[in-house]
């Protein structure tokens, strides 16, 4: 007789879940159990539930499914909650399983006893606790139709070891489905905004979410074709389409001065898929909205809604369907010379970037380099730190080699950011995933002082000892090998090149430390 666990399961497997990112403990045991009876499911263990959480989010990314984790009660959820923040400022559909304690246990406050939901809930879109072993099939329904949106979000399924070991007579299909609101558009946003983008006035589009890329991305090319708008996007795209031949896509700005200086002069800022945009922090004297005075902001799309079928609809409105879109001029730098500096390392990284990448950046200030110099590289997709809790690039990069196999994975992270989710280069040696990874190794917090500036604080000799990672130095070359990855360090640019070809050649993980100074 089946029991809760195999109706969880065998659930996810009918609602096209294919991948289970886990990191397990006791209460998951039946759940573990019942997956040598799933051979359709794919199940990836984790050594930190922040690796389970955010490699669930780089694959719902790349392929638009959710995938599913498996975490160990409160703890367990509390450990992967940065990495679903992220998931869900993406737009990232993700199913959470958590197993929890039975119930005549939870009155006890055994020493694990925690408000699951309470947690779940800070992440989550959706949230739900199963009590009857007969619903479960359709509580497994529910939590993939809530994740799969569009747009995409977080939901979580809170699992009672005694609800998944409890017998069930016999496993039906799901009776019913959540209702997921989609695919409406306003005809009032789509008249107003395509009557302000044909005024002849300075208008930008600025795209997010699946605006930017595939049939979302090639719309907005048809309707900054047909009226001159720019084409901008969120300073952190979840999945941005670029390179040679595809739409050039202008990324807002960190630093407010930056992004205020890029809207100078926009009359009319129409938003697809992206939100006002708004600094990261505070700073005195600064504005907390990055909107010139006198534009007007108008949403093509609310919640909900499918940003892609907006933009297709906008483009026909505006007469797109016949406007030449803009596309990118294919241009590679070369290897440059000279000391290896993040400068000169996002030249070689321009220079070497194969055909359809993946690239997953949380190169933070070594990155700043980075987007000119692979504007015009072959066709790739660029994945970024969405919001903004470190941690996100390690484990991104084994959810999107995972996703796309055929496609080569680099990513591209900071020193102090790769400490957090370090076994994720565990995973990537034990499933053998395609990833290269670039750690900039500067030995310092280097955002810290980017920060310091803008916020005009003076920070003296004790203080910046937070930012200094250089006492004792992290060896990344020595990490590396001691989780299974092969590695190697660079000091000079001829090194750095010499390396990453290496890395892009080789089939399985690689990983290259490549020793730059920190920015001043």
């Amino acid at each position: 007789m089946p029991n809760g666990a195999q109706s969880v399961i065998s659930g996810l497997v009918e609602a096209g879940v294919q991948v289970c990112f886990a990191n397990p403990g006791t209460s998951e045991l039946h759940l573990v159990t019942a997956l040598d009876d799933a051979p359709r499911m794919r199940p990836v263990l984790c050594l930190f539930e922040g690796v389970a959480t955010g490699a669930a989010d780089g694959y719902g990314r790349m392929t638009g499914r959710p995938a599913s984790t498996l975490l160990h009660l409160g703890p367990g959820l509390a450990g992967g909650l940065p990495n679903l923040h992220n998931a869900r400022r993406a737009g990232t559909p993700v199913v959470n399983v958590v197993g929890d304690h039975a119930l005549r246990h939870k009155r006890l406050d055994a020493p694990l006893e925690s408000d699951i939901t309470a947690l779940a809930r800070t992440v989550s879109a959706w949230t739900r606790r199963a009590y009857d072993a007969a619903d479960l099939a359709d509580d497994v329904a529910d939590a993939v139709a809530a994740a799969a949106g569009p747009p995409g979000a977080v939901a979580t399924l809170v699992v009672p070891a005694d609800v998944a070991w409890a017998d069930v007579e016999k496993h039906a299909g799901a009776r019913r489905r959540a209702a997921v609101p989609h695919g409406f558009v306003s005809e009032r946003a789509l008249e107003e905004a395509a009557a302000v983008l044909r005024s002849g006035e300075p208008a930008a589009l600025l795209l997010g979410g699946a605006a930017t890329h595939g049939a979302g991305l090639r719309a907005a090319a048809q309707v900054a074709g047909a009226t001159g708008a720019r084409l901008l996007c969120e300073t952190f795209p979840a999945r941005l389409e670029r390179g040679a031949g595809l739409p050039p896509v202008e990324r807002l700005g960190y630093r407010t001065a930056d992004a205020a200086g890029q809207l100078a002069g926009v009359r009319h800022l129409v938003l697809a898929g992206a939100s006002v945009p708004v600094p990261f922090f505070a700073y005195p004297g600064q504005s907390g909205v990055v909107v010139p005075d006198g534009c007007e902001v108008r949403d093509l799309g609310g919640a909900g809604q499918d940003v892609g079928v907006a933009l297709r609809e906008l483009a026909a409105a505006v007469g797109g369907g016949t406007a030449a879109a803009v596309a990118r001029e294919p241009g590679r730098p070369r290897v440059p010379g000279g000391d290896l500096t993040a400068e000169t390392a996002a030249a070689v990284v321009g220079a070497l970037l194969p055909q359809g990448a993946v690239v997953v950046d949380e190169s933070n200030t070594s990155g700043l380099w980075l987007p000119d110099a692979t504007a015009g590289a072959p066709p790739h997709d660029w994945l970024t730190l969405t919001g903004g809790a470190l941690g996100q690039g390690l484990p991104l990069a084994v959810g999107a080699a995972v996703a796309r196999p055929e496609r080569p994975v680099v990513a591209l992270v900071a020193d102090g950011a790769a400490m957090y989710t370090l076994p994720a280069l565990w995973t990537q040696a034990r499933e053998g995933l395609d990833v290269t990874t670039v750690v900039f190794s500067n030995r310092a917090y280097a955002i810290l002082g980017l920060e310091q500036a803008m916020m005009g604080a003076s920070v003296g000799a004790a203080g910046r000892e937070l930012f200094d990672l250089g006492r004792p130095e992290l060896d990344f070359v020595a990490l590396a090998r001691g989780m299974g990855v092969p590695a190697g360090r660079a000091t000079t640019v001829e090194g750095f090149a010499s390396l990453l070809e290496r890395g892009l050649a080789e089939p399985g993980p690689f990983l290259v430390e490549c020793v730059v100074p920190p920015i001043a």
